[in-house]
């Protein structure tokens, strides 16, 4: 059913943006050069590698040559990247990784290679699941492009900061997902990008409870 779920929703997904993404591909191809799309290498299901669609918000060639993680300070990010990357329009061709069944809208968002080999043991598991365009995670670190920007190093930010949380929350997914839980998360990630919210559900939010408790205090402003 979630396959079948995946391919339909897609599909009306593409028809219905289709203009929103050809206005954007003329703009990005009219504010500097290199293409319209980003086709970085992913770890997918099973640590199987595969080439995501993203909207091109960076000059071209540049990943892994400066910090992974990136701020909107970053040099390396295009005039309408900035635009692309606050919006999170850039994550919307992912709807034909979605359709080509690389990605499923509900999963683990997909990671680098880089991240994949620090998985210990009890990590491995979350990559049983497709690789997806939203989850739990990506809803509690909503503004983690933010705190790329302030933070002195992003990557040591991300790695310190963003990762531990998400992977708890990754992990929660990988042993509790279901149909009726993904539609569960797909709604809420539309309220919280229509309204701005910082509420999440009862089960996430006493996830992220439980790990702020585990944490120093020094830690908890930082997440804060």
């Amino acid at each position: 059913m979630k396959r079948l779920f995946d391919i339909i929703v897609s599909i009306m997904g593409l028809i219905c943006l289709s203009p929103i993404l050809l206005v954007v591909s003329l703009l990005i191809v009219m504010d500097s050069k290199g293409g319209v799309f980003f086709r970085g290498v992913r770890v997918g299901q099973y640590g199987k590698d595969f080439k995501i669609f993203k909207f091109r918000s960076m000059k071209p060639d540049c990943e892994g040559k400066g910090k992974w993680n990136v701020g909107d300070n970053d040099d390396r990010i295009t005039k309408m990247g900035h635009f692309l990357r606050k919006s999170k329009v850039d994550e919307l061709p992912q709807l034909i990784n979605v359709l080509i069944g690389d990605m499923s809208f509900v999963g683990p968002r997909p990671e680098l290679r880089y991240y994949i080999n620090m998985y210990t043991d009890r990590e491995i598991p979350i990559l049983d699941q497709k690789p997806g365009i939203t989850d739990w995670a990506s809803m509690v670190n909503i503004a983690q492009f933010k705190g790329f920007t302030e933070a002195a190093d992003s990557d040591e930010y991300y790695l310190k900061v963003v990762r531990p949380l998400k992977l708890e929350l990754q992990l929660y997914y990988r042993y509790h997902n279901s149909f009726w839980g993904d539609i569960k998360c797909i709604l809420w990630t539309v309220y919280k990008v229509v309204t701005k919210s910082t509420k999440l559900s009862k089960d996430v939010q006493y996830i992220v409870n439980n790990y702020k408790n585990r944490l120093s205090e020094y830690d908890k402003v930082k997440m804060d």
